[in-house]
C-alpha cells in the first residue's frame, strides 16, 4: 500500500510542472478571449511638398484608414487624417483646400477615389490645422470577388496631394506634394457576406450647434463611433428594443459644454428605420453624468430605443440626430447634433410572425374575491458613466461577449488550478513518507 502511495505522489508531483504551464496558458487566453471588433486598417503616407507656394517645402504625413471588411455591393468609408501644415504666412479669411487622391483596385469603384477638404483661416499665422482633421470618401465593393486594394493616388502625373490657399480678394497659391513613401504600401479590404458597411465601425460626423450661435466652440463637427445592438427574436406588432452606444472620437472637434447648459441634462437619441411597417424614426433617452461649463463631454451613456414593426420582414436602422438638454426639441434642446443623410451603416434585424395563442385549462378555478387588474410599468434604467474625463482613441476596439465566444482560457485556469492542488497533495505525501523512512 505504501508503494502505491509513493507512485501516486510521484505522478501528481510530475503533473505539477505541466499544470503550471496550463495555468499560465489559460491566463493568457482568458485575457485575450473577449470578442473584439476589428479596428480599421491604416496606412501612413509621406509626401514631400514643393517650393513656390504659400506652404513650405517639407515632408508631411497623412494617415489613410479603411475597414477590414465590406459586404458585396455595399460601400466602405476610406478616411484621410490630415496633419497641420506649415506656411510662410496666411492672412485671415484665407480659404484653404486640400485635395487627395487614391487608386482603387480589385473591382472597387470608383477606380480613382478623390476627396477635397475646404476650410478657412480664422486667424493670421504660419500654420494651418484642418478642422475637422479628417476627410472621407466611399468606395463601392464589387458584387463578387475582391479584395479591394487601396494605394496612394496621383493628383497629377507624379503628385499625390495638392494644397491651395486663396486669400480673400487675392490670387490662389498652389502647392503640390509628391508621393514619397507609404507603410504599408497599400491597404486591402476583404469583400465578404457579413462584413462591415458604411465604414465598418461607422464613425459618424455630427454637425453640432447651439440654439443661438454664440461663442467660439460651435458649430462643431463631432465624430462619434455609433453602434446598435438589434434583437434576435422580434415579432410583428411588438416592441423591439435596440441598444444604441456612442463613443466620442478625438479625431473631430470636441463636444464642449456651453454656458447655460442645464445641470440635469439628458441625451436624446433618434434612429431612422425602414421596412416591416416600422415607424420612420424612434427616439430614446438617458441621463448624462454631471458636467461643468467649459469642459468637454467625453463619454456617452447607452440608450434603449424601441421600434414597433407591424408586419414581418426586415427592418433597417441608421443613425439619426442627437440632442443634449432637458428635452428633445424646443427650449429644452441645449445642443443639437445633426447626422448626415448619406454613407451611413445600416443595422438590420428580422421580424417574424407572432406565434402566441390563448392558453386554455380544463380545470375550473373558483375565486371569491374580485381579481385585481395587472399593472404593467416600464422602467428606464439609467447608466451613469464615470465623471472622470477620458479621451477615446480613434477606432477604439469594442470589447465584450467573452462568454459567448466559445471555450476560452477559463477552462484552462480551472483545470490548471485543480492539477496544482493535486501536485501539492502529492508533495506532502512524499515528504511524510520520506520522514517516516528516515
Amino acid at each position: 500500500m505504501s508503494q502505491a502511495w509513493r507512485r501516486l505522489a510521484h505522478k501528481t508531483s510530475a503533473l505539477g510542472l505541466v499544470s503550471t504551464l496550463v495555468l499560465f496558458v489559460g491566463s493568457v487566453l482568458a485575457l485575450s478571449s473577449p470578442a473584439q471588433a476589428a479596428a480599421d486598417k491604416t496606412m501612413e503616407v509621406t509626401y514631400t511638398c514643393a517650393t513656390g507656394g504659400v506652404f513650405t517645402a517639407t515632408d508631411v504625413k497623412v494617415t489613410i484608414a479603411a475597414p477590414e471588411t465590406v459586404e458585396p455591393g455595399k460601400t466602405a468609408d476610406v478616411k484621410w487624417t490630415l496633419p497641420s501644415f506649415t506656411a510662410t504666412s496666411l492672412a485671415a479669411n484665407t480659404q484653404v483646400t486640400i485635395q487627395g487622391d487614391l487608386t482603387i483596385g480589385g473591382g472597387g469603384t470608383p477606380t480613382a477615389l478623390q476627396k477635397i477638404h475646404t476650410g478657412t483661416v480664422t486667424t493670421a499665422g504660419t500654420t494651418y490645422t484642418p478642422s475637422p482633421p479628417t476627410m472621407s470618401a466611399t468606395v463601392t465593393a464589387p458584387s463578387s470577388g475582391g479584395p479591394i486594394t487601396i494605394s496612394p493616388g496621383t493628383v497629377s502625373t507624379t503628385k499625390g496631394l495638392k494644397l491651395t490657399a486663396t486669400p480673400s480678394g487675392g490670387q490662389a497659391s498652389v502647392t503640390e506634394c509628391m508621393y514619397k513613401s507609404a507603410a504599408p504600401t497599400s491597404l486591402s479590404i476583404t469583400v465578404q457576406t457579413g462584413g462591415g458597411s458604411g465604414g465598418g465601425d461607422d464613425i459618424v460626423t455630427y454637425d453640432c450647434r447651439l440654439p443661438s450661435q454664440t461663442g467660439t466652440d460651435y458649430p462643431a463637427n463631432v465624430q462619434i463611433k455609433v453602434g446598435m445592438t438589434t434583437p434576435t427574436n422580434a415579432t410583428a406588432n411588438a416592441d423591439a428594443s435596440i441598444t444604441w452606444t456612442g463613443a466620442i472620437q478625438n479625431t473631430g472637434e470636441p463636444l464642449t459644454v456651453p454656458t447655460g447648459f442645464p445641470s440635469s441634462s439628458k441625451i436624446f437619441v433618434t434612429i431612422k428605420a425602414s421596412g416591416a411597417g416600422a415607424p420612420t424614426s424612434a427616439t430614446g433617452e438617458n441621463a448624462l453624468s454631471s458636467v461643468m461649463v467649459g469642459d468637454d463631454i467625453t463619454t456617452l451613456p447607452s440608450v434603449i430605443i424601441k421600434v414597433k414593426p407591424t408586419t414581418t420582414g426586415t427592418v433597417s436602422l441608421t443613425a439619426g440626430d442627437l440632442v443634449f438638454g432637458t428635452a428633445s426639441s424646443g427650449t429644452g434642446a441645449a445642443i443639437t447634433c445633426k447626422a448626415p443623410t448619406t454613407n451611413l451603416k445600416a443595422y438590420t434585424f428580422t421580424v417574424g410572425s407572432s406565434t402566441s395563442s390563448p392558453t386554455t385549462s380544463s380545470t375550473p378555478t373558483n375565486t371569491t374575491s374580485t381579481p385585481k387588474p395587472t399593472k404593467t410599468s416600464t422602467a428606464t434604467v439609467t447608466v451613469t458613466p464615470s465623471s472622470k474625463k477620458s479621451k477615446t482613441p480613434k477606432a477604439g476596439a469594442d470589447t465584450g461577449g467573452g462568454g459567448e465566444a466559445g471555450p476560452d482560457g477559463r477552462m484552462f485556469i480551472l483545470t490548471g488550478t485543480a492539477l496544482v492542488g493535486a501536485a501539492a497533495v502529492g508533495g506532502l505525501v512524499m515528504r511524510r513518507r520520506n520522514a517516516t523512512r528516515g
